[in-house]
């Protein structure tokens, strides 16, 4: 879902930075289900890495969480996270928890599919 969102700004977020979505299925996974959801931004795959683990977005129980990590190069050529933050209901990166608090019952543990 944030990816959806994500999706309708990618043009202004890469006016100011690289953007780039990594999850960890396959290729040909990642491939098919970006199509189905039209999304226009780059999408690299984690799958047979250590990347997503490496960054803190591997749960204990061998799951994944979403998440964005911030991140610079300096003038060597290094790169380095400054920044890191969980995906969850309410966060500030969906306004759609947001929108669903409005309503009298509120987001009511409202999930995400995956289509609609």
């Amino acid at each position: 879902m944030w990816a959806d969102g994500f999706n309708g700004i990618v043009n202004h977020l890469e006016n100011r930075a690289g953007f780039v979505v990594i999850s960890p299925s396959p290729p040909e996974i990642q491939k098919e289900f970006a199509a189905s959801h039209n999304w226009k931004f780059q999408l690299l795959p984690g799958h047979g890495t250590s990347f997503i683990e490496d960054i803190g977005f591997k749960t204990g129980e061998g799951g994944y969480m979403p998440g964005v990590s911030a991140f610079v190069r300096d003038k060597g050529g290094n790169l380095f996270r400054v920044n890191k933050n969980p995906f969850g209901p309410g966060d500030n990166y969906s306004g759609t928890w947001h929108l669903l608090d409005l309503l009298p019952e509120g987001s009511n543990d409202w999930q995400p599919k995956f289509s609609y």
